[in-house]
């Protein structure tokens, strides 16, 4: 494996003491991270999102200047310190560097962050959550847990994440896990509903466990899904949270019957208000017996969050991030070990969480065979799967893509209460594919003049109105 070499520990040393004059000055010196991240990023891999993030942050008025500078005085210093170093230095610097040249040497994706869901029990049971189905019969054991995290560093993966089931049924487990790999990063999708005043000491204590709380809106909508009560603990929990400066972040999957509700203004100034420092958006999907394909968000709806997810960004202290409709960022879909994957809690290795097919499970297959094998291959060699990358997903923007890559690859169904055919689940999304299309396509036209706009030269003061696009002249 790829070994850290002496230029690594040298970039690593630098970032650590730029982080450093940060905390004596955050006002003038976070330009310099920038600059740091600009000149070691010399394979371009943030070409993309890096000169959006200096322009917005050259505004020492604007709204993400600000949120830099709140995180200097509204989270913990031992736990900012903790989470910058593991995901500047580990995760971002001295893993990329593994994982470009694994992926030239090996000939697959190796995945930035790796998804894993530690049980599949959990303490509640939400409306068209597959996750519902497996009640506490799933668990991974702590040594497979560890296994993951030691072959995964090995490859350059600093990040992990876990799903469920409900995570934090298994706290003392989550702890463990981040005092033996204190230079990982962990974040939880969590219902929130069991974090306590001992557990949040804990997170202090460790210093590298973000939760990222589930939330489906205001207390109506979030009760209606997930239980009588549920909103009112999620509440408590982030009071605890904010009191010891933790730093926490809200998952909010908006559906045809709450969009308007996550996307509202009111709704995300609460949850500002209440401490979270970052947004994660999903759209529902119809994974599973009990899934409501009624639940689909509509194309109208999903161009709502498309627009309003940019809005949140442009005028909130928020970090904002949408699975889907980030597609433009990203090159379209993520999964497959291109960004991510994910691992359930029968070891299966699929290629993304909404994704229940698989060829490779952990306790037959290394990480790095499991890259290799037909399924992952086939996503590195099909993505992205539309040019229009507002419709990144094999599944729910491109089903006949996923059903091919899945009978090509020859894999089976991880579901192991209610097993389905990749024909049947991909059948549940033909008819949101082909009405998302024309939207998304539209908004592709426009994103695309947009950027053409702002990176043309223009003979024109107020921009090019002629279609020169010549030098301006004296």
């Amino acid at each position: 494996m790829v070994m850290t070499n002496l230029k690594q520990k040298i970039q690593a040393l630098g970032i650590k003491r730029v982080l450093g004059y940060l905390e004596s000055n955050p006002d003038e010196n976070i330009p310099k991270i920038l600059k740091w991240v600009e000149l070691l990023d010399v394979h371009n891999t943030l070409e993309g999102p890096l000169p959006t993030v200096k322009r917005l942050m050259a505004d020492k008025d604007g709204v993400w200047f600000k949120f830099v500078k709140d995180l200097y005085t509204e989270i913990d210093p031992v736990v900012r310190k903790r989470v910058f170093e593991n995901f500047i230095v580990n995760a971002v610097v001295i893993g990329r560097d593994q994982k470009i040249q694994l992926r030239e040497q090996e000939g697959c994706n190796i995945p930035w962050a790796i998804l894993m869901d530690p049980t599949s029990a959990c303490n509640l049971k939400c409306t068209g959550c597959w996750a519902a189905e497996y009640g506490n019969r799933m668990n991974l054991t702590l040594e497979e847990w560890d296994s993951i995290i030691e072959q995964g560093k090995a490859l350059g993966t600093y990040f992990y994440l876990y799903s469920g089931g409900e995570p934090l049924v298994r706290k003392k487990d989550i702890i463990k896990m981040c005092e033996k790999h204190s230079d990982c990063i962990f974040l939880s999708f969590t219902n929130g509903t069991l974090i306590d005043e001992a557990f949040a000491d804990e997170m202090l204590r460790v210093g590298n466990f973000i939760p990222a709380i589930s939330i489906e809106g205001d207390e109506a909508a979030t009760d209606g899904r997930r239980g009588a009560g549920v909103y009112q603990k999620v509440i408590r929990a982030m009071g605890i949270l904010k009191s010891k400066k933790l730093p926490f972040g809200i998952s909010c999957c908006y559906t045809s019957a709450n969009t308007e509700i996550i996307g509202s203004d009111a709704y995300i100034d609460d949850m500002i208000a209440r401490g979270a420092k970052f947004a994660w958006f999903f759209t529902y999907m119809p994974i599973g017996k009990d899934a409501v394909p009624a639940l689909i968000a509509t194309p109208e709806q999903r161009a709502f969050m498309y627009k309003q997810v940019r809005h949140i960004r442009a005028t909130k202290p928020l970090f904002a991030m949408d699975f889907w409709n980030d597609g433009e960022y990203v090159n379209g879909c993520i999964a497959g070990g291109k960004f991510y994957l994910h691992i359930n809690a029968n070891g299966d290795i699929e290629p993304c969480a909404f994704i229940h097919y698989s060829d490779s499970n952990i306790r037959n297959k290394t990480l790095l065979e499991a890259y290799k094998s037909p399924m992952f291959m086939q996503y590195k060699e099909n993505q992205p799967f539309n040019k229009n990358h507002l419709r990144p997903c094999p599944l729910l923007d491109n089903p006949e893509r996923l059903a091919k890559m899945v009978d090509t690859a020859g894999a089976k169904s991880t579901d192991l209460v209610n097993p389905e055919d990749v024909h049947d689940l991909t059948a549940k999304t033909v008819d949101a594919a082909a009405n998302w299309a024309p939207v998304a396509d539209e908004l592709w036209k426009e994103n695309r003049a947009e950027k053409a706009a702002k990176e043309a030269p223009s003979c024109c003061p107020d921009g090019c109105s002629c279609g020169c696009h010549a030098p301006k002249t004296k």
